[in-house]
């Protein structure tokens, strides 16, 4: 995942169920004994609860299963980066977790708890608009009420120049579209057609107005990067979150693995055989800003 092409990965599920605590046995009941019967040696009985410690087996896993199932579909959620469009500051082989809280749900209790508000230059995690099925990551730039426009890969708000300290170039401003946005005189290699008779409705003065409740976003490759200049604004419901770490960082040792069980089970065998050559120790556990 180039991640303009491409989801940024399947959302994976790390969090594992401890294993079922030890049953301890129930405590005998003694019962009193007759003093006749006292003087002559008595055989102990053991009580087993096997019913009862397979309950509380299985009632500690569903535990585990319900807070992994909440943490999983409200707190947190683990992506992978298979693109180039976020480098530097999101690499190929990068594992994200990505906080799901941070910017609320649109509701009641928006106005009650501390959560963020999306703001220019936050990193996002999101429903691709044109297949909601897939999921990119890229750098908010605009905002509701922007105007927007680029000049040979200047970005300019309202104006002013952005300073863009993260922003990666690779090429000479040799793209009339690319590094000179808005340009609704000529169209460009996947651009997609809704999006460009939207755009040239929302163009004044050679600047782009961003519209309520919409995002622009950027890959910080500027120049390989697939993002809303070519299929458009990013909508305040498609945002999931905010990437919060780096939980784990791999080199590049894994491209185009095979499909077939036995090619799976070699590169996750491989994987786990190489873990400490092929990690990226210098990223594993780095927060992502």
């Amino acid at each position: 995942m180039d991640l303009s092409n491409q989801p940024i990965a399947s959302p994976e599920h790390p969090l594992v169920a401890p294993a079922a605590p030890i049953a301890i046995p129930a405590p005998e009941i003694l019962t009193p004994v007759p003093a006749a019967a006292a003087a002559v040696p008595q055989r102990r009985r053991v009580v087993t609860t096997l019913g009862g410690d397979m309950i509380s087996s299985m009632q500690s896993l569903m535990g585990t299963v319900v807070i992994a199932i909440f943490v999983i579909t409200f707190i947190v959620q683990a992506f992978q980066i298979p693109s180039e469009s976020m480098e530097n500051t999101l690499l190929v082989g990068d594992y994200l977790l990505v906080n799901k809280l941070v910017y609320g749900g649109r509701g009641m209790g928006d106005y009650l708890m501390p959560y963020e508000k999306i703001s220019r230059g936050d990193i996002i995690v999101f429903h691709y608009p044109v297949d909601p099925a897939q999921h990119f990551v890229k750098r908010v730039i605009g905002v509701p009420g922007d105007h927007l426009r680029m000049v040979n890969k200047k970005v300019l708000i309202n104006g002013k120049p952005l300073d863009e300290p993260y922003a990666r170039f690779l090429e000479p401003p040799n793209n009339m579209f690319r590094d000179n946005f808005p340009r609704t005189d000529i169209p460009a290699f996947g651009l997609e057609g809704k999006w460009w008779l939207e755009m040239r409705k929302l163009v004044e003065d050679g600047q782009l107005i961003i519209p309520e409740g919409h995002y622009f976003v950027l890959g910080d490759n500027r120049d390989d990067s697939q993002d809303s200049r070519y299929w458009g604004f990013v909508p305040r419901e498609n945002i999931i979150g905010k990437p919060l770490v780096i939980y784990w960082s791999v080199r590049d040792w894994d491209k185009n693995p095979s499909a077939s069980v036995e090619g799976r089970l070699y590169h996750l065998a491989y994987a786990i055989t190489h873990i400490f050559q092929i990690t990226r120790w210098n990223r594993t556990l780095r927060l992502v800003h």
